[in-house]
């Protein structure tokens, strides 16, 4: 056990030492540690290269830095302060330099490549080939056959990106946390659910704002509190009030990512004209699943003629529906009223408003009814540590062992709920340990978590979730499962590793069963009578689960696109006015309104909060879509808690990570390559042949 809590890689992290002036000894002397085994390997005689002197001791060379800084980064996500945020930023270069410098070291290069070409390399089978294949290939995308000047300059680029695209990440962050409205009239509140109006008494009253005498209401940017104001508010000043912040999140001083996204897709674009590719997009789908740029542009392209027609048909139901509701001529919507006329319209179409489903959704019973369809489906057997056994970073958190059938213990995992100031918004899943099969045989657990920013519960009530954010725990649950499950025994080929295309195909199947009545028993009982959803109210609810999936569709597609476009077509983007630039691209993908809506290039953080993350990538929620919605028609066909297709779903997709193609992958599981009309059928877009 290291004294330096960052460096201790004991399974039951003691996260109430991770103080921050402990992160830069740990980090440094990690550093240190891993460059030292990084000169031992490159320093090796090229006579005697061995598997395990090369590739096997790389994979090891950074393991207790990735564990370190992995916590710095994780603890930054859920407790953020300025101490720690100031230490992570000024690490950050230099732990972001070491990567890079990894792929660009000569002489580590030669001692891989000699191997690599020995009739031992050419021996290699299963995961051990796999592994020599991804890390050669690693080798030459990140630069490794350049010339010294421009591997220099890359490692550069490489820093400089990881710098200013934390930099990005800190301006969402901090432009949401910053603005609050603070209402004292309640008759502004008429519309607003119950839940939204307790959540935001209690908001204002953790801000010492109001009295039981004259109460008031604070509304933030962070989703549970803006979704209910923008859905279903019938004051328009106060939807255009938290429109007009939210869409100013990361555009105003001193937030204002403008001027950075230019730099990073500059940045990017140098990176891979370096790399000898024509742009950003060509160079990191290059070991993808769609392969190219191009590929995946008439991907999205295709996804938008098929679902073109239908949503400028929606578009004109709405804004003929408000006419005929008003009285008025029919015109565009404000940008802040989408969402509300939206939700009119499905109330009046199939009588069926969200929000009855909210007293069927506590927290507790979805968490539980979750764990139940795990045993049932994947054979897992999942128990909560009890309170105070084990150390968490924040009072709220929960913490879960994973075992199999057979009592073997496959992992544990943290849970961590609702919104917090220092804790960034979204929801997510990572990892802190990868454990898997031992080289003596034996198998270690892994440890991972998941994040959310759910509706907290109010007033001694239990949280009471919408539907979309049941969708979203069962999301980030599929990520984890694909972790935990893993048994592969290469570490950096297990879990989530795996093509962006690919990695979203456990987590987006787990949703489906969030809309089938029997796994809905499971866990959809009200949360003071116990009763199941009333099968009136399951009827609407899945008569109107199609209700505008058209726009929906069309919404991602316009973020791909311009995700692709400003990475395929870099030069006209690094200068000007990159609102109206990237808006242009996707206009045509955009509901119209008045004022114009606005892209969202600026608080995009799955685009450029992270040196890559998504950027490029954005497609693969519509990609992977695609894949889930094919493989749970096994279900459909074999039973939805079929324990035969989930033991086999874990066989061929959560427990193998990256250790095969996933194309290859993918068909052991259905026996052949994808089908896109599951996906049409799925969101009404096409019927059922």
């Amino acid at each position: 056990m290291s004294a330096n809590p960052f460096l201790d890689s004991s399974f039951e992290v003691r996260w109430s030492q991770h103080t921050p002036e402990l992160i830069a000894p740990a980090i440094e002397s990690a550093l240190a540690r891993a460059q030292s085994a990084i000169d031992a390997i490159a320093a090796t005689d090229l006579a005697t290269v061995t598997y395990d002197n090369t590739f096997l001791a790389l994979e090891r060379a950074t393991e207790e830095l990735n564990y370190a800084w992995g916590k710095v980064t994780h603890l930054q996500s859920v407790a953020d302060s300025p101490a720690l945020r100031d230490t992570h930023n000024a690490l950050l270069p230099t732990v972001s330099a070491f990567f890079a410098r990894i792929s660009l070291n000569p002489a580590l290069w030669s001692r891989l490549k000699a191997f690599a070409e020995t009739p031992a390399a050419a021996a290699l089978t299963g995961i051990h080939r796999r592994f020599l294949d991804e890390t050669v290939e690693e080798f030459k995308q990140s630069g490794a056959d350049l010339p010294d000047d421009q591997r220099a300059r890359l490692e550069a680029l490489q820093t400089e990106l990881a710098e200013i695209t934390q930099k990005y990440g800190d301006n969402v962050l901090d432009a949401t946390n910053a603005w609050e409205l603070v209402v004292t009239d309640v008759s502004r509140l008429r519309g607003l659910p119950d839940h939204a109006i307790a959540a935001a008494r209690r908001s204002a009253e953790t801000k010492n704002l109001g009295s039981p005498e004259s109460p008031a209401w604070r509304f933030t940017l962070h989703m549970p509190s803006q979704e209910p104001v923008m859905t279903y508010a019938d004051d328009d000043t106060l939807r255009q009030q938290v429109w007009t912040a939210a869409t100013a999140v990361g555009a105003q001083a001193p937030h204002d990512n403008a001027a950075l996204v230019q730099k990073i897709i500059a940045l990017r674009d140098e990176k891979a004209r370096l790399l000898g590719k024509p742009h950003f997009a060509d160079l990191v789908l290059a070991r993808r699943m769609a392969g190219s740029g191009e590929r995946a542009l008439a991907f999205i392209e295709d996804m938008k003629g098929r679902a073109y027609d239908a949503f400028v048909r929606e578009c004109a139901e709405l804004e003929e529906f408000k006419a005929r509701q008003t009285g008025a001529p029919r015109s565009v919507l404000k940008a802040w009223e989408v969402g509300y006329w939206s939700e009119k319209l499905r109330q009046e179409r199939y009588d069926f408003d969200d929000e009855v489903l909210r007293p069927y959704l506590p927290m507790d019973r979805v968490i539980g009814g979750l764990f139940d369809l795990a045993s049932r489906v994947f054979g897992l057997r999942i128990t909560e540590r009890p309170a105070g056994t084990v150390e968490v970073w924040h009072p709220e958190v929960k913490f879960y062992e994973l075992r199999d059938a057979g009592g073997r213990h496959l992992g544990s995992f943290y849970a961590d709920w609702h919104p917090r100031e220092p804790k960034r918004g979204g929801a997510w899943m990572g990892y802190l340990v990868t454990g898997g099969p031992q080289p003596d045989g034996s198998r270690a657990p892994h440890l991972g978590y998941i994040c959310g920013n759910m509706t907290p519960p109010v007033d001694g009530k239990p949280a009471l979730l919408s539907h979309g954010e049941v969708e979203t725990v069962f999301h980030e649950f599929g990520h984890l499962l694909h972790h935990l499950l893993g048994e592969v025994e290469i570490k950096s080929l297990n879990g989530v590793n795996v093509a962006w295309d690919f990695v979203e195909l456990p987590s987006q199947i787990m949703e489906n069963w969030c809309w089938e009545r029997e796994s809905l028993d499971l866990f959809a009982r009200h949360h003071e009578t116990g009763a199941t959803i009333p099968e009136d109210i399951f009827q609407k609810m899945t008569a109107a689960k199609n209700f505008r999936s058209a726009c929906a569709t069309i919404r991602q597609v316009q973020f791909a696109k311009m995700d692709l476009l400003l990475h395929m077509r870099a030069p006209e983007f690094v200068s000007g006015d990159i609102d109206a630039k990237s808006r242009a691209l996707v206009a045509d993908c955009m509901i119209p309104t008045e004022p114009a809506g606005k892209t969202i290039v600026k608080r995009f953080g799955h685009l450029f909060s992270d040196p890559v993350g998504y950027a490029a990538g954005y497609y693969s929620y519509k990609w992977a879509e695609v894949l889930d919605a094919d493989a749970f028609t096994r279900f459909k066909n074999e039973g939805v808690f079929s324990a035969k297709v989930g033991a086999e779903f874990v066989e061929h997709i959560l427990s193998k990570g990256n250790s095969a193609e996933p194309a290859e992958l993918y068909r052991r599981f259905m026996g052949r390559d994808p089908d896109l009309a599951a996906l049409l059928v799925r969101n009404g877009l096409v019927t059922a042949a």
